[in-house]
């Protein structure tokens, strides 16, 4: 490679070159070797980070000649583990950082994937972009709406491949849903709606012993109030509102991304939410809530509507609603259209079924890979991030003030209304 050129422009071209050769993609990753191997870090080496982004690309390493030689986290215990992997996978020594300024300051790295906490994703997701490293970053975007302008506004201007963690548009029967909708066969959608229960709030599944000694607590508080160490609040961070918000980023954040990318709809146009902690009152005094129902208009004329009831977990659904039929989503990997309930005067009669044909799409870590070399948009680009961001804070903000909201596209501003 010449000295003058940068390495992420070499690894372009290299695969640009390769490719008008029809070589295949195991073959060119063969052929570049260890000097155009794509060098990753992780931060934030959690559940998330450990089973699901670094397992998720692992399993393209060899395709895609990637390696993960960087591990940041708060906790020691969790680092370890982290690097233990890197070691299994890829017989590297990964280097090992408790905080992710020092992991940035490697030179020699090509890309970050963030898995941290809710309320450090916009501080991380801004410092990578300053890195000029390419990125995925975990779903909620953002937990503050300033926050969320400046990050979204740094990777722009930094011109990286950034990848949002939204990855069930990824899936085949996802984007069948959205080719199936194309065709008109719903008809006028007026609604869309998710019920998604559970007998006990997610958060509970986290908790863990943990060591004040393992911990660096103010890496892990950042920004957020500062409290005394306390283990629950750690590893149960998900339950408080001080690091989230809930089921309404945790959960609706997946299924308004899902709606923006089937539908096409971008921006919500005014947002409605009510919720509290009603069932799960106990010795963790969890803040985030447990029951919560919120609703959105958008410009296109729907209404969408979600809700999460912790406290029992029958009436899942996934719908979306339309004068000739509707599509039903609960199964995620098998949708469903449908003409019952529609009106005789649209064409309605005896209630017909039929499954939706799904359309292949690239895994959505293998998409995030393919794009690091090609340089194109990944599925869920940062727009799609900041669009599910946008509604998430609408309804989190409409909870707290018991006011509507609503959004200037234009003014980039959310406000009552």
């Amino acid at each position: 490679m010449d000295k003058g050129t940068p390495r992420r422009e070499f690894l372009k071209q290299t695969a640009i070159g390769m490719a008008a050769l029809g070589l295949t993609a195991s073959t060119r990753a063969r052929a570049q070797g260890a000097n155009d191997r794509i060098r990753i870090g992780q931060i934030g080496c959690g559940s998330r980070g450990l089973d699901a982004h670094m397992a998720g690309v692992n399993k393209f390493a060899k395709e895609q000649n990637i390696e993960i030689v960087a591990v940041a986290d708060p906790w020691r215990v969790r680092r370890e583990m982290a690097a233990a992997k890197c070691k299994e996978w890829y017989g590297v020594d990964a280097k090992q950082f408790v905080s992710y300024r020092d992991l940035l300051e490697m030179k020699d790295l090509d890309a970050v994937m963030i898995a941290s906490c809710d309320h450090q994703h916009t501080t991380h997701l801004e410092a990578v972009a300053a890195a000029k490293k390419d990125v995925y970053c975990e779903k909620p975007l953002a937990k503050d709406f300033e926050g969320l302008k400046r990050a979204v506004d740094a990777v722009k201007a930094a011109g990286i491949v950034a990848q949002v963690g939204t990855q069930l548009r990824s899936m085949s029967s996802m984007t069948g849903a959205r080719e199936f909708f194309k065709t008109g066969a719903l008809g006028n959608v007026a609604r869309i709606e998710q019920c998604r229960n559970s007998s006990a709030p997610y958060w509970y599944g986290y908790l863990k012993d943990a060591k004040a000694e393992d911990i660096d607590w103010d890496e892990f508080l950042m920004n957020a109030p500062k409290k005394p160490f306390d283990a629950a609040l750690y590893t149960g961070w998900y339950g408080y509102r001080d690091y989230s918000d809930g089921p309404v980023p945790g959960f609706a954040s997946h299924y308004l991304d899902l709606i923006h990318y089937i539908t096409g709809a971008q921006f919500a146009g005014s947002a409605v939410c009510i919720g509290g902690v009603y069932t799960w009152k106990d010795k963790y005094n969890f803040t985030a809530p447990d029951n919560v129902q919120a609703t959105w208009t958008y410009p296109e004329g729907f209404i969408v509507s979600y809700s999460s009831n912790f406290g029992n977990g029958s009436g899942n659904t996934f719908n979306i609603f339309g004068d000739k039929g509707s599509m039903d989503l609960v199964n995620w990997d098998k949708p469903v259209f449908s003409t019952d309930g529609v009106a005789k005067e649209k064409g309605g009669g005896k209630a017909e079924t039929k499954d939706v044909p799904p359309v292949e799409h690239a895994d959505h870590f293998l998409d995030w890979l393919q794009c690091l070399r090609s340089r194109q948009t990944p599925n869920a680009s940062i727009d799609a991030g900041y669009q599910h961001a946008v509604a998430v804070l609408m309804a989190v903000t409409a909870m707290d003030t018991g006011r509507r909201q609503i959004y200037d596209p234009d003014k980039r501003e959310i406000r009552e209304g």
